[in-house]
């Protein structure tokens, strides 16, 4: 067994590198676009093949998720650690990966020490001793700095922590001289979360930088977290995004995660793919926005579960390493190809994670199929890959028709009992060997003369023989096999 866990290691890795080199992962395709697309990870992912299988081949940017922060790096005063945090950065640098530093000045994770200082003074002279000593140990190696993360609350006002409360307002600014005098090539950022929307934090936030920017200290970037709940990503999301762009700042996504109830149910994964796609897509509506990262790669290793009980199943990949419907939408927004997806990685879900859920049966449609008189389609079902008893599928759907389909469903049957075990850009049925496809709220449309742009797909399961089905038929009408 373990032999063959290791061979199916290794034909996942050459699979997810050709793809890579297709412009089929989500590195592959933010890069097209200009952008890096980036995972949380901390050291303890890097003894696991499976998560450095994905962050190898589907990620190009990484944020170390605790190695950074003050009780790690300075847990004594004057006294540094950066052991955990330069296996990280080592990797990132053996694999090409770029790495964002997290964080220098934060309210919590602090090492107990900086809570016995009374003076604002000394406060300001460890933190900007801290500063100097972590990037600079770290100088050259990082492409931005959260330099300060988190320092408002909800209402627009400072929090009270430590820092704003001996140092007084200056402390922010203070840490950006120090940075920029530490490390002046990264890129400084100001780092928070629930200032996605226009609000009253992401406006005081917004006039800070404007002050900041006016009085030349130095501020390069705004990094919104962006832990969203399924459903509610801002509608002015992108708008806010520009604003702050036209500060002449560059923004950045920078922890974003999507958490829904769980169990996880078809519902709120088809939703979560559609806000996983509206967040790219504000983030590409945006000419200064040059990153996206998740914070994790799996849903094994989020933070959710521990944080929100009864909430999870937030990230593109479950517990399993299997793609999710939101990784497919997330890869298409991005202008990539789904045509090679990522297959099944064989390997029993971390206990207390929650794997995708198998579409409930008789899943309705976002729209009453039409389609005119005489309209006509085609259909290519495409293997593209296959290992031991699994496989993985593609579907290019055409309308080659001269009029629009607005809804569709797609059916056929498998000649050789093959069962279908997950499914993307789409919901299905199956009842013995038929299959039905119906779209979702986002590719529902297929405009004449052209291919549905966010092909359905899935992995599923074989014996014996894989033979590719030989008829299909569009919303009842026989569809040619190409």
């Amino acid at each position: 067994m373990g032999f063959l866990m290791l061979l199916i290691a290794l034909l996942c890795s050459t699979f997810l590198s050709r793809a890579s080199a297709a412009g089929s992962t989500l590195g592959a395709a933010a890069a097209a676009q200009g952008r890096t697309f980036g995972a949380a990870v901390t050291a303890d992912l890097l003894n696991n093949s499976q998560d450095t299988t994905l962050l190898s081949t589907q990620f190009t940017g990484l944020t170390p998720g605790n190695e950074m922060k003050w009780q790690t790096t300075e847990p004594s005063r004057g006294t540094f650690n950066f052991a955990p945090a330069d296996t990280i950065v080592s990797y990132a640098q053996n694999h090409n990966i770029k790495v964002r530093g997290h964080t220098l000045v934060w309210h919590s994770q602090l090492a107990s020490w900086v809570s016995s200082i009374t003076t604002g003074s000394d406060l300001l002279q460890a933190m900007q001793n801290h500063i100097a000593g972590e990037a600079g140990h770290f100088k050259g190696k990082v492409v931005s700095w959260d330099v300060v993360n988190e320092a408002f609350n909800d209402d627009g006002t400072r929090r009270s922590d430590p820092f704003q409360n001996l140092i007084g307002n200056a402390y922010i600014e203070d840490a950006f001289v120090a940075t920029r005098a530490a490390d002046p090539n990264a890129k400084l950022c100001y780092n928070d979360y629930n200032i996605e929307g226009i609000n009253a934090k992401s406006t005081a936030v917004y006039n800070m930088v404007k002050d900041f920017k006016a009085r030349g200290i130095p501020i390069d970037c705004v990094g919104f977290q962006a832990h969203l709940i399924v459903g509610q990503v801002p509608s002015d999301f992108q708008a806010n995004l520009q604003r702050f762009a036209d500060l002449g700042v560059i923004v950045q996504v920078t922890e974003l995660d999507i958490r829904m109830p769980t169990p996880a149910t078809t519902a709120n994964l088809q939703q979560q793919a559609t806000d996983y796609a509206n967040v790219v897509k504000a983030c590409l509506g945006v000419t200064a926005c040059n990153n996206i990262t998740v914070w994790g790669i799996t849903d094994a290793d989020s933070w959710i579960p521990s944080t929100f009980p009864g909430q999870g199943a937030a990230l593109l990949f479950d517990g399993g390493f299997n793609p999710k419907p939101a990784y497919f939408s997330t890869l298409q927004a991005l202008g990539g190809s789904s045509s090679t997806p990522t297959p099944t990685v064989t390997s029993t879900p971390t206990t207390g994670t929650t794997p995708t859920a198998t579409p409930t049966t008789g899943s309705t449609p976002t729209a009453t199929p039409t389609q005119s008189a005489g309209a006509s389609c085609s259909v290519h079902y495409a293997i593209t890959n296959q290992w031991n008893t699994g496989f993985g599928v593609n579907l290019t759907i055409t309308n080659t028709g001269s009029a629009a389909i607005n809804g569709w469903n797609l059916t056929f049957s498998f000649a050789n009992g093959q069962t279908i075990t997950q499914f993307w850009n789409g919901s299905y049925t199956q009842s013995g060997s038929t299959v039905t496809i119906t779209n979702l709220s986002y590719n529902s449309a297929i405009p004449a003369g052209t291919s549905l742009s966010s092909a359905p797909g899935f992995n599923g399961t074989w014996s014996g023989n894989n033979t590719v089905p030989t008829a299909f038929s569009l919303n009842g009408v026989a569809c040619s096999v190409v």
